[in-house]
This record gives C-alpha cells, sequence and structure tokens, in this order.
C-alpha cells in the first residue's frame, strides 16, 4: 500500500530514523538511561489493566518492540504501524525472531491518516509520535476514530522534567552529553539524533504543555484521561478511554 504524499514533518522523521533500525533498541535503551524499556512496561500496563483484547493498533511502531509486549502481555491481534519503512523492515526480522508472526502485522502507513474504518479497533498505543506530526490535536481525534467506544488508547512520548533542578541537569544532558553519547555508540546518524532531540522536546512542551495535551485528548473524544511522569520528568505516559461505551 502506497501512503499519501508526506508532509515536512513526515519526511524529516522518515530522515531521521531511516538510518537508525538495526541498533534502535539498543541505544535507545542507552540514550534514555535505561528507561525506554520501564516507561514502554508503564503504558502497555494500562492496556493489561483495561483487559484490553481483540486487535490493538500500535501507532509509531518502530522496531515492534511495543507490539511484542502487546500481543504477549495481552493476547490480542497487533497491528504495528510506521511511516519508516526501514524501521519496520527490523521490526518484521523481531517479529519473526520472536515467532510472533501469527500475532503482528506490520503496516506502513501514517498516523495522520489511517487506513481503517471508524471504532474498528479495540484499543491503540502510540509512542514518541506527537513531536513529528504538523497538528498534535487533529492526529489525536484521527487516532481516536478507529478505536471502538470504550477501548483503552495509550501512549508515551519524552517529557520535560517540572522541577527546575532536574531540569537544568536535563537540560545539560540532552544539549551535551546525548549527542556524545550518540556519537560514541552510534556513530553519525545518532549523534544527529542527539542534537535533535532535546531542542525537539522543550520546544513541543513550550506549544503543547501537558495540560493543553490533556484537553487535546478530551477534544478528540477521550474520557477519564489521566498521565504519569516518569523517571524524574524524562517520560510522560498518558492514558483515556474512547467516549461513547
Amino acid at each position: 500500500m502506497q501512503i499519501p504524499a508526506l508532509d515536512h514533518r513526515n519526511s524529516f522523521a522518515q530522515q531521521l530514523f531511516a538510518p537508525l533500525p538495526e541498533r534502535y533498541d539498543r541505544l535507545a535503551e542507552l540514550l534514555s538511561f535505561g528507561q525506554n524499556g520501564r516507561w514502554r512496561r508503564a503504558m502497555v500496563d494500562r492496556l493489561v489493566k483495561a483487559g484490553s483484547t481483540g486487535t490493538i493498533l500500535d501507532v509509531a511502531a518502530g522496531t515492534a518492540g511495543v507490539s511484542l509486549q502487546l500481543a504477549e502481555r495481552t493476547g490480542a491481534q497487533v497491528i504495528g504501524l510506521d511511516l519508516t519503512l526501514q524501521m519496520l523492515a527490523t521490526g518484521a526480522r523481531n517479529v519473526a525472531a520472536a515467532g510472533a508472526d501469527g500475532h503482528v502485522t506490520l503496516l506502513n502507513a501514517r498516523a495522520e491518516q489511517l487506513p481503517f474504518a471508524d471504532a474498528s479497533v479495540d484499543a491503540l498505543t502510540f509512542t514518541y509520535l506527537l513531536r513529528y506530526v504538523a497538528d498534535p490535536q487533529a492526529t489525536l481525534t484521527e487516532l481516536a476514530r478507529v478505536v471502538r467506544p470504550g477501548g483503552t488508547v495509550a501512549s508515551l512520548e519524552f517529557n520535560v522534567p517540572p522541577s527546575a533542578f532536574w531540569r537544568f541537569w536535563w537540560h545539560g544532558y540532552t544539549r551535551l552529553a546525548l549527542p556524545l553519547g550518540g556519537l560514541i555508540s552510534g556513530g553519525r546518524e545518532w549523534y544527529e539524533v542527539g542534537q535533535f532531540l532535546g531542542p525537539s522536546i522543550s520546544g513541543h512542551y513550550s506549544r503543547y504543555p501537558i495540560d493543553w495535551t490533556v484537553r487535546a485528548w478530551e477534544q478528540a473524544g477521550l474520557r477519564d484521561v489521566g498521565y504519569r511522569i516518569m523517571s524524574l520528568g524524562g517520560g510522560l505516559v498518558m492514558w483515556g478511554t474512547r467516549a461513547g461505551g
């Protein structure tokens, strides 16, 4: 399936992540001080607690780490969707290695234009997505559209620590240590990711703070929206229920 024409944020995301998939998971753990896996589990916990089964859509699935965890922990059929073909190719190898071909299907598509009917999936997750879309509110509305009433939506995003003390150290880490660590452990491509990441996160939350994001989820048709700030503020897990159930 050919995805629709990409906007500049989509194209940037493709260019940023296309060279990275072979080392993505290992380096994501390293560059998050080992917290990425913990944050993922906290997000998946929301679907496990809600008893989500049936079909789960995992948006911005990357190399299928979350998709595989969803399939294992919920027993659902999982569709992992991502914009970048290179990430999906590595994801397909990960799915095959886990023996999960019958439980996880991967699809190349945009979060802003999901190729699914209204209320066609039972739950949905998305990971590190909203900084790469031009209109977060419209994207959230599109994500909620495909979830059945009463279904759970959960997300994981990076965050800016709310404490001034930890924000100071976070700023130094993301501007200095993160690019250098990326260069040493992953080469030029990960140096560029490291340079991009801190300013991207700060810029996103200056435009779309957490209280705005909660309202955006609600305006998209989600109720009982909650969130958990992780690891002194470095991560943000959010969840809600599709209204009407």
